[in-house]
């Protein structure tokens, strides 16, 4: 939902309603994954996608009727449902999508959320998408870190709600969970979809230098904050790396050492050594290893230098258990030779590593195209 806010806080400031469609959970080849969204207005606009296009325009006159009659609800389409497949869902796979209509009355706290969204802050919507009692069947929740806003109906469920979304939030993953109507886990009488706000994953690049260029550019057309580091303030300028977010001259270690001390560093963090020289490389990676907790900890150089890198970190100590968490020669297989083909193959498998994806050709492969849900690094 992240990619239509902008055009859903629009259409709500007017005080009108917004149709929205959001992808609860997917089976098999679905296109999209939970979490989705598309809305419609009143003036007949759409914005945004829950297949890819084989079903939207369904999906459309969804939204329509829910902003009509103000009832919301879930809708299933697959190739087990005649009617869904003749309007186009011809990947093999089965979406559920719950459909609504939002507007100042329905959902007073989006004001808030998308502030929070929009200055990085943690936070998950939590919508009630199926209840035994109909009244029920769309209320909202706004769970922060530390605070929540609005309910679902009763303070126990709104307690183990608050709970399974945080733990979603720390995660980054969207999801619908299940419940009794008073919060227990062991029913399955009230469902729950999760839609999760966190900040963007964050990429720090080190080196400047040619390839570190084409890899921003990559990170940030998918989702990353991106900072760059080099100890050398004649190359680390903000002129040069335009499409980063930020730029830092500092030595690679030291830049490192702070932001892992400042609680800046976490699992959805890929740091990337591209300064290919062992005076920034070996005191870099000494600090990533140990005990840094990255997700993702790459590093640029041929296959010798990768032998010759690890002596000199076994050298300072290292366990070999710290340094196999070094992926290095960094990337993809793909027989990238230019600094925007090795970006490609840098980016390639950090998808590989948080889709749970295998790296093989589609062509050659059986598995699933689509993954259930995004894993983390």
């Amino acid at each position: 939902m992240r990619d239509i806010l902008d055009d859903i806080v629009r259409v709500w400031r007017t005080g009108q309603p917004v149709g929205l469609a959001t992808v609860i959970s997917t089976f098999r080849s679905a296109p999209r994954l939970p979490g989705s969204a598309m809305l419609t207005t009143a003036q007949g606009q759409a914005v945004g996608s829950v297949s890819g296009g084989c079903i939207d325009g369904a999906v459309y006159d969804y939204c329509i009727d829910a902003m009509e009659t103000r009832r919301p609800g879930l809708a299933e389409f697959g190739v087990s449902d005649d009617s869904a497949f003749a309007v186009g869902l011809t990947c093999g796979g089965t979406i559920e999508i719950f459909v609504e209509a939002i507007s100042q009355h329905t959902f007073p706290e989006f004001a808030g959320l998308y502030d929070d969204v929009r200055a990085g802050t943690s936070v998950a919507v939590a919508t009630t998408i199926s209840h035994p009692d109909a009244h029920a069947v769309g209320k909202k929740f706004v769970v922060r870190d530390a605070s929540t806003e609005g309910g679902l109906g009763s303070e126990q469920l709104d307690h183990a709600v608050a709970r399974d979304a945080r733990a979603l939030l720390a995660s980054g993953r969207n999801s619908a969970l299940e419940f009794g109507v008073d919060g227990s886990c062991d029913a399955h009488d009230v469902r729950v979809f999760v839609s999760v706000f966190a900040p963007a994953p964050r990429m720090v690049i080190f080196g400047a230098n040619a390839f570190a260029s084409s890899l921003t550019d990559q990170a940030r057309l998918l989702g990353y904050s991106v900072t760059l580091c080099d100890a050398r303030p004649l190359f680390a300028t903000a002129e040069r790396y335009p499409t980063a977010d930020q730029v830092v001259v500092d030595w690679p270690h030291r830049y490192l050492d702070g932001e892992i001390r400042a609680g800046r560093i976490d699992g959805r963090t890929a740091l990337c050594v591209l300064t290919h020289d062992p005076k920034f490389d070996i005191p870099l990676l000494g600090r990533a290893l140990r005990d840094c907790p990255a997700g993702y900890i790459g590093a640029m150089g041929s296959r010798r230098t990768h032998e010759q890198r690890v002596v000199s970190l076994t050298e300072t100590g290292l366990t070999d258990e710290e340094v196999s968490r070094l992926a290095s020669p960094i990337g993809l297989d793909l027989g990238a030779s230019t600094p925007e083909e090795t970006a490609v193959s840098i980016m390639a498998e950090l998808i590989q590593l948080t889709r749970g994806g295998s790296g093989s050709r589609l062509a050659l492969t059986s598995s699933r195209i689509h993954p259930a849900q995004p894993v983390r690094m």
